[in-house]
């Protein structure tokens, strides 16, 4: 049998009807993430314990106990998020050989499921970045094409999963990154909407914004995932107590009834021509399967922005306050005194684009500028979140562009702040308003690379949007295609 691009159904049932052995799986994985080590896509591979873990799943197989639906699947985990004895360096030079203390809730969520870690992936640093450039341990590739980008900043983990280097993998998404990732890599990425998913053990970036999701082929393998992270969590006071839905039974069903809003501002100067074609056609099959299609209009999405780059440096600048040479991580060595411990750490372990954003922030919030800037952001926020509201009276669910153009070249924007932030216009919105935000392969461009398409729903509305993504992806063929 070929283990190649297996789906978590196909993985499982491979496992329990002994097709072939864990070990057997997990090998392949690290064979190919070996052999395509070029990409960049991990900064640590746990080789040995994935494999002495995969012998304990067959052990278990071979007593003919029952298997878990995750149980002895390889994954990878975005290295941001928190890993127990395993090097979580959120791609920084200043955490380069920290090593956690405890699991992310998400972690150990998967661990308790069976989850086997194959490794952590690369991704910008402290998840600052749109195009994964930023990372101290150098650049990923796409695997559609290595002169590409595969987005940012969970980009290392939406190039593992679409170069099949793993079954699925978890990124995190603060303004878009894993919907843009999934999107220029052409795989499937679920950003929940905030408190559905615990951050608890994720390093914070933002933390008013940050989410932690799925990186998958297709979208029931998302539902799969969320299934087993979603839920609340003691040591996150910002996740829902709420029950979370059977993501996967919600699956089932057709599309009648629903009612689809086109925001009129996301269909504007700025979007790639090619963009635009593949959204207009996978709309069309939309509406073939039941569903109806409105234009809206968010007038304030054009602010969405503007003020995601107030709010998201803000907290960024205080999250990273605590990187400071003293407790743990990377220290100075040419420091002679206290002051020098902490200039010469921070100059020393924080890229370029680290340093800008915690400017930026210290800028927004200080003295005389924080009303100026910073709560002028918040009271946009609201404004935006309130319009959100309003429109999903009317319509279920949004369908947009995830990004504005196929993935652009490497060091295409790097010299450009600006222009790399725009690459996020469509997908900041989501998080600026807590919405839960879904991106699937919608098509390709003349040169190949893959375009998403994007579903945002209300808050708690995570079943329906992978519900409409499901039913596109039954109906189409674009998720099935693989980099050569």
């Amino acid at each position: 049998m070929s283990f190649s691009y297996l789906t978590i159904t196909q993985a499982h049932h491979g496992l329990v009807t002994k097709q072939f052995s864990c070990i057997d799986l997990v090998s392949y994985y690290l064979k190919k993430i070996e052999e395509q080590k070029d990409l960049n896509a991990f900064i640590t591979i746990t080789g040995e314990a994935a494999l002495a873990r995969a012998k304990i799943v067959d052990a278990k197989i071979a007593k003919g106990e029952k298997l878990g639906e995750l149980e002895g699947l390889p994954a990878a985990i975005k290295d941001l998020i928190l890993t127990k004895g395993i090097k979580t360096t959120a791609a920084s030079k200043i955490l380069a050989n920290y090593i956690a203390p405890y699991d992310a809730t998400v972690v150990a969520k998967l661990k308790e499921a069976g989850v086997i870690i194959l490794g952590k992936n690369n991704c910008d640093e402290f998840g600052l970045g749109s195009s994964n450039e930023t990372s101290a341990f150098g650049p990923v590739l796409n695997p559609w094409d290595k002169t590409k980008v595969p987005g940012g900043s969970s980009g290392g983990s939406a190039a593992a999963v679409a170069a099949d280097e793993c079954v699925f993998a978890l990124g995190t998404d603060t303004g878009g990154s894993i919907r843009q990732p999934a999107a220029f890599c052409g795989v499937v990425g679920l950003k929940p909407g905030y408190g559905r998913v615990s951050r608890y053990g994720l390093i914070a970036m933002t933390s008013s914004l940050d989410q932690a999701g799925p990186i998958t082929r297709t979208v029931e393998d998302a539902a799969i995932v969320l299934r087993v992270i979603a839920g609340e969590d003691a040591n996150d006071a910002t996740a829902l107590t709420s029950e979370p839905d059977d993501y996967l039974a919600g699956l089932s069903g057709n599309l009648k009834g629903l009612i689809i809003g086109l925001p009129e501002e996301y269909f504007k100067d700025g979007l790639d021509k090619e963009v635009e074609a593949a959204i207009k056609l996978a709309i069309k099959q939309l509406e073939a399967l039941g569903a109806s299609v409105v234009k809206v209009s968010l007038p304030h999405t054009a602010l969405a922005l503007a003020a995601y780059y107030i709010i998201m440096p803000a907290e960024v600048s205080s999250n990273l306050a605590r990187f400071d040479g003293i407790r743990y991580g990377f220290g100075s060595a040419l420091a002679k005194n206290l002051a020098e411990v902490y200039g010469k750490t921070r100059a020393e372990g924080f890229g370029a684009e680290a340093k800008r954003r915690i400017m930026m922030g210290a800028f927004v919030l200080s003295a005389g500028y924080q009303e100026a800037y910073y709560q002028q952001a918040v009271k946009v926020q609201k404004l935006i979140k309130e319009e959100y509201r309003e429109v999903f009276n009317k319509v279920d669910v949004l369908i947009t562009p995830t990004a504005p153009t196929p993935a652009f070249g490497l060091g295409e924007k790097a010299a450009d702040p600006l222009t790399m932030y725009l690459s996020d216009v469509y997908t900041v919105s989501a998080n600026i308003a807590g919405l839960c935000g879904l991106s699937v392969p919608c098509g390709f461009s003349s040169k190949g690379l893959p375009l998403g398409l994007q579903i945002l729903g209300p808050d708690g509305a995570e079943g329906l949007i992978l519900k409409v993504g499901y039913n596109y992806q039954e109906n189409t063929s674009r998720h099935k295609q693989h980099p050569k």
